[in-house]
C-alpha cells in the first residue's frame, strides 16, 4: 500500500468490526486476566483508564519479543495492565509499578493476591518522586508509562537522567522500550480542528478545568515531539487506540 492514510475503515461500525476481528486473530490472554479486565468494565466508573484486552495482548507480544524480563509501570490504576505486565515476563520477572492514588494502589494489590500473582510490586506516590528514589538491582527492559499525561515529558527527562551510558545506577538498559499510551488523545494532539469531532468537546471541557488552556495535550505533543528528535530514541508513533508511542532507548 503506497498511501499511508488508512482506508480500512469508511465509519465506525466497520472499525469496530475490523478491531473485533484483529482481536480474535492475536494472541490469547489467560481466562482469569479477561475476567480481572470484565470485572473492570462492570464495576468501576473510571474503567476509562484501563487499557482494552486487545491492546493489553499487544503489550504482552511486544514484551515478550524485546524479551523484557523487568518492567516498570508509571501509573497503575487498578493493576490490569500490571497483571498483564506479570503474565508476559513469566514468573521469573519482575514489575514495579508507580501509582500516586492509594486507594487504587490497595484494590491492585488485593486483586493480584487473588489472582496468585507474586512478581508484582506498588509504590505509592507522586512518580516524579519515585522515579528519583527507585533504585533496582537489575535495569528495566520496558518502561510503560500511562499516568496523568501534563507529566508524560517530566517521566520521559527522569528515566533518560537515570540512564545514562556507563552508569551503575541507571533505570533503563541499553536497548529498552519506553512505550507510553494516550499520546494522541482521540486524535486531538495531532488534529484539534474542527475537522475532528472530539476537539470541540475536549475544549469545553478543558475551558472548564483549565480556563481556557489543555495542558494534557500540550505535554503530549511536547512528549511525542521530545520522542521522535532525542538522538538517544528509535521512536515509532502507533496510531492504534488511543495512540500509542514506542521508542528504543540508545546508548
Amino acid at each position: 500500500m503506497k498511501d499511508s492514510a488508512p482506508v480500512l475503515y469508511p465509519k465506525e461500525q466497520v472499525g469496530r468490526k475490523v478491531t473485533e476481528y484483529s482481536e480474535d486473530h492475536t494472541l490469547s490472554l489467560p481466562k482469569e486476566l479477561s475476567e480481572f479486565h470484565a470485572w473492570i468494565l462492570e464495576t468501576q466508573e473510571t474503567a476509562n483508564y484501563t487499557i482494552s484486552t486487545f491492546q493489553a495482548k499487544s503489550l504482552v507480544w511486544l514484551a515478550r519479543l524485546a524479551g523484557a524480563k523487568h518492567v516498570l509501570e508509571i501509573g497503575c490504576y487498578l493493576g490490569f495492565s500490571a497483571s498483564i505486565w506479570s503474565y508476559a515476563v513469566g514468573p521469573s520477572g519482575t514489575v514495579t509499578g508507580l501509582e500516586f492514588d492509594p486507594e487504587y494502589a490497595k484494590i491492585a494489590d488485593s486483586k493480584l493476591a487473588g489472582l496468585g500473582i507474586k512478581n508484582v510490586q506498588f509504590k505509592i506516590g507522586p512518580a516524579a518522586d519515585s522515579l528519583k528514589a527507585i533504585s533496582p538491582s537489575t535495569p528495566y527492559d520496558l518502561v510503560f508509562i500511562d499516568a496523568d499525561k501534563s507529566g508524560y515529558p517530566g517521566y520521559l527527562s527522569a528515566l533518560l537522567s537515570r540512564s545514562q551510558p556507563g552508569s551503575t545506577d541507571r533505570l533503563l538498559r541499553p536497548g529498552a522500550l519506553i512505550v507510553a499510551d494516550n499520546v494522541l488523545r482521540r486524535g486531538i494532539v495531532a488534529d484539534p480542528s474542527d475537522a475532528n469531532p472530539h476537539a470541540k468537546a475536549q475544549a469545553q471541557r478543558a475551558l472548564k478545568a483549565h480556563y481556557g488552556k489543555d495542558t494534557d495535550l500540550a505535554a503530549l505533543d511536547e512528549f511525542n515531539k521530545e520522542m521522535a528528535s532525542n538522538k538517544r530514541i528509535e521512536s515509532w508513533l502507533v496510531p492504534l487506540w488511543d495512540g500509542v508511542m514506542v521508542g528504543r532507548l540508545l546508548d
